[in-house]
């Protein structure tokens, strides 16, 4: 260490003699800042370029003050070295400090790289430009160099970020879906209780019997839903030791073989009479995705008319095979034509229908919801299992 230091200051006396005091300056700069980089790591990384902005600088300025056609042996070799030096701060900056930090250490340790062998050339102005335009391609390979991890880590925090704008649509898509339908029953089913409470205690205690299933139900679903939020293996199994490997179980998506028990809870919740009706291999026609689909279809379906209808007698609920392998979901309300889409989105709760529309859509299904003849109907065509 010591006779790296000896030598430098031997080098640095080189340049003073051939290039004037002020490249000893310069010089030190780079070298001083390089070392204090080095010493103060990983900290100096967020602070690296307003120094190195300033060394460059004062190599501009050094490289601007020095006698004109030198010689290659007049210093050049310290020289080189302090461009070198120069470049991998530039480096460096490019990669770690704050942007308009970057660009202003980009700008001057650029121009001094750029431009240091001016005073060495003593030909025309084409070797001039030559020199300058072959220097500065040497720079940009250094701010690449330092530009394009930062580059990668700018867009993998751009995609955690969107992946996680993801996570938090698809949870709120399921506490609309499956807990808001759940929570409206109990509510539905509250009201009943409390007309029918005086005149027939037995009524209400059936109706308290409802409300606790439905509760457990968004239980559930709240439950589902958390654990979506977490990888498998984050999930420690309560009495395994750590580090076993194992995970709680996952709740199952909701698919086709439980719309059976969903239009059961529907009837049982409300004076609403739902009908399913399934065609032969409609629910093997369907992927655990697409199913799972279908389902939040019925789900969103339902609880509109819970909301928005409650007043229909009766709502069917078919799932036909059509062309190909597609399924199409339809569910009508047969109490009379609803509020149009364009109502709902204005009121409470109108976003269900849109965002249901989307995930149908980013699926490659068909999505509509309107009146029709018998009333009020929402229709969903999903693809089945391709051959």
């Amino acid at each position: 260490m010591a006779a790296a230091l000896g030598a430098t200051v031997v080098g640095l006396a080189a340049v003073g003699r051939a290039g004037g005091p002020f490249a000893v300056v310069s010089a030190a700069g780079a070298v001083g800042v390089l070392l204090w980089g080095l010493l103060r790591l990983p900290h100096s990384r967020r602070l690296i370029g307003p120094p190195t902005a300033v060394a460059g600088a004062v190599s501009l300025v050094a490289t601007a003050l020095s006698p004109r056609h030198l010689t290659p042996q007049a210093g050049g070799a310290w020289k080189l070295l302090e461009i070198g030096i120069l470049l991998v701060l530039l480096a460096a900056a490019v990669r770690w400090a704050p942007r308009r930090q970057a660009v202003a250490a980009v700008a001057t340790a650029g121009a001094a790289g750029a431009l240091w062998t001016l005073p060495y050339l003593d030909g025309g102005l084409v070797m001039r430009v030559g020199a300058f335009l072959s220097w500065l391609f040497i720079v940009a390979i250094a701010a690449g160099l330092g530009g394009y991890p930062r580059w990668t880590a700018q867009r993998q925090r751009e995609a955690v970020a969107a992946a996680r704008r993801e996570q938090q649509l698809a949870l709120a898509r399921d506490l609309h879906d499956f807990v808001a339908h759940d929570i409206s029953g109990i509510v539905v089913q509250a009201q009943a209780a409390r007309f029918v409470a005086a005149a027939n205690p037995a009524q209400a205690l059936a109706a308290l019997e409802r409300i606790e299933a439905a509760g457990l139900h968004a239980l559930a679903a709240m439950d589902r839903t958390v654990q979506m939020l977490h990888e498998p293996e984050e999930q420690p199994a309560p009495n395994g030791p750590l580090g076993a490997g194992r995970s709680a179980p996952r709740a199952p998506l909701a698919g086709v073989a439980q719309l059976a028990e969903l239009v059961e809870r529907f009837t049982a919740a409300g004076a609403t009479v739902a009908r399913l009706s399934l065609d032969p291999g409609v629910a093997e026609a369907l992927p655990r995705e697409t199913g799972a689909t279908a389902y939040r279809v019925v789900v969103e379906a339902l609880t509109n008319v819970r909301r928005h209808a409650p007043a229909a007698e009766q709502v069917e609920v078919e799932l036909r095979g059509v062309s190909g392998a597609a399924v199409r979901v339809r569910v009508v309300n047969g109490a009379g034509p609803g509020p149009g889409l364009g109502h709902r989105e204005r009121g409470r709760g109108g976003r269900g229908l849109r965002e249901l529309g989307e995930m149908v859509r980013a699926s490659g299904g068909v999505f509509s919801a309107g009146p029709c003849e018998q009333g009020w109907q929402v229709v969903a065509e999903l693809r089945g299992h391709h051959d």
